[in-house]
Order: structure tokens, then C-alpha cells, then sequence
């Protein structure tokens, strides 16, 4: 396993004069020094870490714009209009914020192609049996990365997967190769899964240890490198996605059943009268994180927590506060209340008291030694999601029971007493929507729920919320489910990219 590093080596700041799809590698290495050595491979393996650091991805507006487009917060009177047009849902081709996520992921994937193209020029003429071992595990975590940002563009730019018109859906530009590119021109949604889950395969070849390999919990839990349970983990979400009931609950199944992540207890003291899972959240450390964007002091990516406190040391003046239709899902037993809100004043004029997010506050050894706020490490992947992933796949196929244990496997690892589920035809969707909800609370995946669940909502004022945008009524299959490709890729000379219904 890697020793924990993160070498940030340089990424430049987000052009979109040109298509997101035409991008230099912006690392320590340079297209005209190429990559030469395995040390060097490495080192542009640790560039494509880096990539995932940015604003634009899961520090920022990846985890964030999905679900204030949605149910889960009100934007507040004084607010600083921060994603403004996302939450009232006036958004266009020509929105920066998500023409941020779509640039940002295909900086990814240029990137993930460069290292290939690069590596692809000696790589058979290495003789070094340890060498060559080295750079196998290197390729596989590219490959892995290539899938993740792929599966990210998929979920946004796309329409939910139906296995019946799948073939005959967009999916997105697929790009293998970085001097030849290709035809820009979007693939079918079906193609475009089959891609993803074709690097996953590679990923997991590469990656997978020796037959006979004794695994340690340690070197796997909380991990901020890609690994083949990462791979498992995705393989779980895209399978639950394309509606492959039988695979989603294979791989999440082998991972869960590895015994090498446990989830965070809320009720278990750790430390100084906190829990494990209070634990996870405060210093972003926990045995359920499959992988986590690892940040340092000196060098991390966005602030998730901004827009829900914007904390001056004197005040609070939160852009969005959690929904009260979402606050009251959670039950009077439910430990992750406590852990996610606190009740505390506004510094607004009009004083607002409410339950403020303080999930992502920070992390308490960047606040307490660098008074840097609202910075926590993105857990992309935990072992929670797949137990929900697990549940939601049982219920497909009507084995209520073992869907119902899972349910309650997870409730009793966040309950104070009891926890436990009872699912049957009738309530499962509403079950799984609402532990959905509770766990995975602004962490980006509610209006990709709501979409492949062909669900809407609606938005009723509360206290102090802003007019524009809080009586809101979206009824499923709306347009701007799937968010426009941006209109710069359109327009550009020889693009064959064709638009969503949103861009219309």
C-alpha cells in the first residue's frame, strides 16, 4: 500500500476558451518532458490524486450543487447567492459552476489518457520485476480514475438508466486515447456505462492482490488512494444505477462481507466523550471510509462547509440551512441529528435561530491549528452507502427480509436504542428513500436519487427563507434532472456533441 502523501503538484486554474476535452496534463511533468521513468509515472499518478482536490469536484461543486437543487436546504434572506441559480433551478448551458463540474472531470480523464499514452512508449521494456509490479498498480489506479470521473459525468449530464432505451439514450463523450481523441460526438448511455465498468475491470486486474495475500484492515480502511475495494465499491453504485440488482448486491456484498471496514458506532465512546462516527466528521478518520480526497494543511480543496455557515469567528451567516421537511425524517433516537445540526443563532439582522449544518465545520486539527474552517476531507465512498446499496437491490428482487437487515444493520450503528427496519412491498422505496436521505445528507447523491427513482418535490416557505426559489413544485422527468452540456462544447468548431433537453 502507499504510504499517505499527497504531492500537489500544481493545477492550473480552469480555461473553458477551449473544449474540456482538449487539455494539457497540468502536473509537474509537461507533455513536451513526457513520462519517462516509473518514479515519473508515479508522480503523474499523484497529479491525478490532485485533480480530485479541486473546488470543482468533491470539496465543492460536485457534492454540493446536486443536492441544493433539491428537497434537502432552503436558501436563507441575506444569503450571498453562492449557487443561487442552482437552487431557484434557472440554469443554463452557460452556468459557470457547472461547467466547472464537466471541465473538471474531463481535465480528469485528459490526464488518466496522457499517463496511458506516455506509459504505453516503454513500458514493455522494463525488466525489473519489482518495477514493472509498481507500475501495474499505478495503471490500475488510473484506470479507476478514468471510471470514477466517467461514472461523475454520466450522473449529471445524463438521464437515468433503463435497461430497455439505454441504447438509444445519450451518454457522454468517451475519450480513450489524448492525441487522437476523436470525433466529439456522445456515445449512447448504454456504451457509456459499458466503458466504465470495461476500466473497472482493468482496474481490479491490476490491483487485485496475489492469491494467498493476507489483508490488513489498516492498510485499507480510510485510505485517500484508490484500491480494489474502491473498484468494488463503484462496480456496487453503477451496477444499482444501470438497474443490475444482482451485481449490485455481488460487489457490495464482497466488500462488506471483507470484514476490513467496520462502520462508525455512534453510540461507542472514542475519544473525550466523542463518538466514532462523531470521530469521522470532526477529523475525518474512521474504519467505514473505503476512500476519502486526502487533504493537508497545506494544500486542500474546497470548503464544503461555507455555504452553510460562513463562519467569521463572531457569527454565523449561513447561505443555506437544512429544510425542515428533511430535519423532521430524521427520529427522535437517530444519533446523526446531533452529529450533523446544531441549533444555534444567525448573525443576520433578522436573527434566525435554526439548525445549522455543522457537518462539514472543519477539521478540528486544521481549525484548532491553522484557524482554517470549513475544510473537511470528501469520503466518496463508505461503507454505509453500501449497505444502503445492498438494501435498495434486495427490495428490487422482494427479499424483504435481508433488506431489512441490512436497513437495521445500519440504523443500529447510528441509533441510540433499537434501529430496527421492517421493509415490505409496500414502504421499502419510501424506507430506502428517507435512510438515503438521513445518511448521505449533502454529500451529492439526492437528486440523482430522485431522477432514477423518477421522483420530484416540492418546496414550501419556512422561517426566513428566500422567496425566490422556496415555493417550488418539480415533478418528476423535469428537464433539468439532467444538467445541460455546456454550451461552449457545443459551439465549438467541428463539435458533434449534441444538447439535453435542458439546453433547450
Amino acid at each position: 500500500m502507499r504510504n499517505f502523501k499527497i504531492y500537489l503538484l500544481g493545477v492550473a486554474a480552469m480555461l473553458f476558451s477551449t473544449s474540456c476535452l482538449d487539455k494539457d496534463p497540468t502536473h509537474a511533468i509537461l507533455a513536451d518532458q513526457s513520462i519517462t521513468t516509473v518514479e515519473e509515472a508515479n508522480q503523474a499518478v499523484m497529479g491525478i490524486y490532485s485533480d480530485f482536490m479541486s473546488r470543482y469536484l468533491y470539496s465543492g461543486n460536485l457534492t454540493l450543487l446536486p443536492d441544493i437543487q433539491s428537497d434537502l436546504v432552503y436558501a436563507v434572506n441575506g444569503y450571498s447567492n453562492t449557487y443561487g441559480d442552482i437552487w431557484r433551478w434557472n440554469i443554463n448551458p452557460t452556468n459557470a459552476d457547472i461547467e466547472a463540474v464537466y471541465g473538471s472531470l474531463y481535465k480528469v480523464i485528459g490526464d488518466c489518457n496522457f499517463f496511458f499514452e506516455q506509459v504505453a512508449k516503454w513500458e514493455n521494456d522494463i525488466v525489473d520485476d519489482d518495477a514493472y509490479e509498481k507500475l501495474e498498480a499505478y495503471k490500475g489506479e488510473v484506470y479507476f480514475a478514468r471510471a470514477l470521473a466517467y461514472s461523475e459525468l454520466i450522473k449529471c449530464f445524463c438521464k437515468a438508466y433503463d435497461p430497455a432505451t439505454a441504447k438509444d439514450e445519450l451518454g457522454v463523450v468517451l475519450v480513450s486515447s489524448y492525441s487522437n481523441p476523436g470525433e466529439m460526438k456522445r456515445a449512447s448511455l448504454y456504451d457509456s456505462y459499458q466503458f466504465v465498468l470495461n476500466d473497472l475491470a482493468k482496474a481490479y486486474d491490476y490491483m487485485k492482490p496475489e492469491e494467498g495475500t493476507t489483508l490488513v484492515a489498516s492498510d485499507y480502511y480510510d485510505s485517500p488512494y484508490f484500491n480494489e475495494f474502491t473498484v468494488q465499491a463503484l462496480m456496487a453504485r453503477v451496477y444499482l444505477y444501470m438497474q443490475d440488482w444482482d451485481n449490485a448486491i455481488k460487489y457490495s456484498s464482497e466488500l462488506i462481507d471483507s470484514d476490513l471496514y467496520l462502520l462508525s458506532s455512534a453510540t461507542t465512546v472514542y475519544t473525550n466523550d466523542m463518538s466514532y462516527y462523531d470521530y469521522m466528521w470532526k477529523y475525518d478518520a474512521s474504519t467505514e471510509t473505503i476512500w476519502k480526497v486526502g487533504f493537508l494543511p497545506t494544500s486542500y480543496g474546497g470548503k464544503l462547509g461555507q455555504v452553510f455557515l460562513n463562519f467569521d469567528e463572531i457569527s454565523y451567516r449561513p447561505d443555506y440551512v437544512p429544510g425542515q421537511a428533511a430535519l423532521n425524517t430524521y427520529e427522535g433516537n437517530d444519533l446523526r441529528y446531533a452529529s450533523f445540526f446544531q441549533d444555534m443563532p444567525t448573525g443576520y439582522s433578522h436573527g434566525l435561530v435554526w439548525p445549522l449544518l455543522m457537518k462539514y465545520y472543519g477539521n478540528m486539527e486544521f481549525v484548532s491549528n491553522y484557524r482554517i474552517y470549513h475544510v473537511n476531507m470528501p469520503k466518496v465512498f463508505r461503507l454505509s452507502e453500501q449497505y444502503l446499496i445492498r438494501a435498495e437491490a434486495y427490495c428490487q428482487k422482494e427479499d424483504f427480509a435481508k433488506a431489512s437487515a441490512d436497513i437495521s444493520t445500519l440504523r443500529q450503528a447510528r441509533y441510540q436504542s433499537y434501529g430496527s427496519a421492517t421493509l415490505t412491498s409496500e414502504n421499502w422505496l419510501d424506507e430506502i428513500d428517507k435512510e438515503r436521505l438521513r445518511e448521505l445528507f449533502m454529500e451529492g447523491f439526492r437528486l440523482q436519487d430522485l431522477k432514477r427513482w423518477g421522483k420530484g418535490f416540492e418546496r414550501k416557505p419556512q422561517e426566513q427563507s428566500v422567496s425566490d426559489g422556496s415555493s417550488l413544485k418539480i415533478e418528476a422527468g423535469n428537464p433539468l434532472f439532467v444538467w445541460p452540456i455546456p454550451q461552449h462544447e457545443l459551439d465549438l468548431p467541428g463539435s458533434a456533441i449534441e444538447p439535453n433537453e435542458s439546453n433547450k
